[in-house]
């Protein structure tokens, strides 16, 4: 009879990499707006790390890879594979997006696959691998998922507010408005309803445990209604 797999095992097949201490990949992917018991946490600690071990990760890698390279092209590549939009490719890649814990505000909006959350936990994943197995193994993780992006045009993952900015701009439109419409919840753990206006099109609305995921989702929903983005490709809002 076949072993069942636990939740994790798919995100671990894809990382190349099994945790000795699982709660450290949980914590990885914790937003800062999922609901936790007493003293739970969330991915911030772990993006903090995640983001120096990819960087020195990548600094060696292509050190390594490019032997010829000027200090000056080594930069360039290091600053185009470390950014935020690489790192949403390389979570994407990853599937985090149905492992993600959120608020139901954020995951109601589609926060899954919001660029930044995905770049935040591709980070947060590296560092919880530092941690659990040493910097050879967060390395090996690294080179895994971004050596085969060293030569590979790049293409931008543009977040939902950037997007609608330009669309508004476009239509020689000003720029869109961001309002709360509502607060709710205790000072430590507050949501935000808030709504975003462009020209004479209806307002769309936003949830979030922030005034900026609540924007960032409010314009997707209006990119979504709009029919400027899709939902196969940007998520559902």
């Amino acid at each position: 009879m076949a072993t069942r797999k636990t939740s994790l095992e798919p995100l671990q097949e894809k990382l190349g990499y099994l945790f000795k201490d699982p709660a450290l990949l949980n914590l990885a992917l914790t937003h800062v707006s999922a609901p936790k018991p007493s003293g739970g946490g969330n991915y911030q600690r772990l993006e903090f790390l995640g983001d120096r071990v990819l960087g020195i990760s990548i600094a060696e890698i292509l050190y390594r890879a490019f032997p010829d390279a000027s200090e000056g092209e080594l930069s360039r590549r290091l600053s185009e594979l470390v950014r935020r939009e690489t790192c949403a490719e390389v979570a994407a890649a990853w599937d985090v997006g149905p492992h993600v814990k959120l608020g139901a505000g954020e995951a109601h909006a589609g926060e899954r696959r919001n660029a930044t959350i995905l770049a935040d936990i591709c980070e947060a994943i590296i560092g919880a691998v530092f941690l659990d197995g040493g910097y050879d193994e967060a390395r090996a993780l690294v080179e895994r998922a971004f050596g085969g992006l060293m030569d590979k045009p790049r293409q931008t993952l543009q977040d939902p507010k950037s997007a609608l900015q330009e669309w508004a701009q476009g239509q020689g439109w000003p720029s869109p408005v961001y309002a709360v419409v509502e607060q709710s919840g205790p000072d430590h753990a507050p949501k935000f309803r808030i709504a975003v206006k462009v020209k004479e099109k209806q307002d769309a609305y936003g949830l979030g445990a922030s005034k900026r995921v609540a924007e960032q989702a409010a314009a997707r929903s209006l990119l979504l209604r709009e029919g400027i983005w899709t939902e196969d490709s940007h998520g559902a809002a």
